[in-house]
């Protein structure tokens, strides 16, 4: 057998913390894991009853979603964000597509848009590391491009980020409208990752590129990437969306067929329930804007400086050193966070804080902060 080639890769950031790691799991009060952002919350009662009660579904599920998925989803970005429905707008229930989780939309969206050496992927100075392995997937170019640095040329796939991860930052809508503009002038398709849309902090908005005070009255070019597992506490159901352009989540469609990737149909029955309450967004919203102001002050108390961080589901901190060193003294205390170099260089004096624990574990680490 010939040698196999597998894709050149940088090694998956989280390994590096197992020493960290095997350092905080030895407090005596136990770890408080605040490094990956997996939600700790039940499933909404509705979600999960949706899910059981489309237990036996023996056939093959549609690539692209049932009606009333796709009609769900369209009638949620509306009412949640403010995204119309009317043609101009372009949001159709056809343009509509589920995804296995966000993650594999955005892992493999460069592949699925054909893109290869000779394209730029754009993405932002400090962001999600999938951004730059999607594009080595697919053999282009990743670039990290700061808010106010020009598109390189060149650029076929901008990637936009609000709320961010890691940051928590929030971009307006005159920084969305003008990148929105730049691609458009390359003639590249902008790719908005909204995973954090629905959880800003208390006074803040985020908003959406498919907002027609973004794109203008037309989706031509847009997609945006949307999650249930923040929201919705769907991390282990792989329930995501892609909605935009109708040609271009047309093209995605027809590759997926191709390539198999399918959302289970009870998945899609859960997917619905979850898109059509917004009760339980709400009450996600509330837990962690409860968790943040416990977590933002202890932190700072403790001399740390918290940036940005209004939105999503992490506190960006510094303490002006290098990031592996308040990792390794934050384990000292039991306490794991995410150095903030896994985002870029731009965050080497940076950690990542997730909200994402319970608030027995969130009360716990500001103890430990203070003491």
């Amino acid at each position: 057998m010939g040698a196999v080639r597998f894709p050149a890769l940088p090694d998956f950031p989280w390994d590096s913390l197992a020493g960290a790691a095997a350092v905080a799991r030895g407090h005596h009060d136990g770890v408080v894991d605040l490094s990956v952002g997996t939600p700790v919350d039940p499933v909404p009662d509705a979600v999960g009853e949706a899910l059981r009660a489309a237990w036996d579904s023996p056939g093959y599920p549609q690539t692209w979603g049932t009606p009333a998925l796709r009609e769900a989803a369209v009638e949620a970005l509306a009412r949640r964000h403010g995204a119309g429905r009317s043609p101009d707008e372009g949001l159709d229930p056809d343009a509509v597509l589920p995804t296995v989780g966000s993650k594999e939309l955005v892992a493999w969206l460069p592949t699925l848009l054909g893109l290869g050496a000779d394209d730029v992927v754009a993405f932002p100075d400090l962001a999600y590391p999938t951004y730059e392995v999607g594009a080595q997937l697919a053999g282009a170019r990743p670039a990290r491009v700061g808010d106010h640095q020009p598109l390189p040329a060149g650029t076929r796939l901008v990637w936009l980020n609000s709320p961010s991860n890691p940051t928590g930052r929030v971009l307006d809508t005159a920084a969305l409208t003008a990148r929105v503009a730049q691609a458009r002038e390359l003639g590249a398709v902008v790719a908005a990752d909204e995973c954090y849309l629905a959880l800003p902090g208390p006074g803040v908005r985020a908003t959406s590129v498919l907002d027609p005070v973004v794109h203008g009255g037309s989706v031509e070019g847009l997609l945006a990437v949307h999650s249930l597992s923040k929201t919705s506490n769907l991390a282990g159901y792989r329930a995501g969306l892609v909605v935009g352009d109708p040609a271009l989540v047309a093209g995605l469609l027809q590759v997926r067929k191709h390539a198999g990737m399918i959302v289970p149909r009870p998945v899609q029955e859960a997917m619905t329930a979850a898109l059509r309450d917004d009760a339980h967004v709400a009450d996600t919203r509330a837990r962690y804007d409860a968790r943040r102001g416990v977590l933002r002050p202890a932190l700072e108390a403790a001399g740390l400086r918290v940036e940005h961080s209004e939105a999503g589901l992490y506190l960006w901190a510094t303490a002006d050193e290098p990031c592996r060193a308040t990792v390794d003294r934050l384990a000292a205390r039991g306490i794991l966070v995410a150095p903030g170099e896994f985002y870029g260089p731009a965050g080497a004096s940076h950690v990542r804080v997730a909200l994402t624990a319970s608030d027995e574990r969130i009360a716990a680490a500001a103890r430990r902060l203070a003491e």
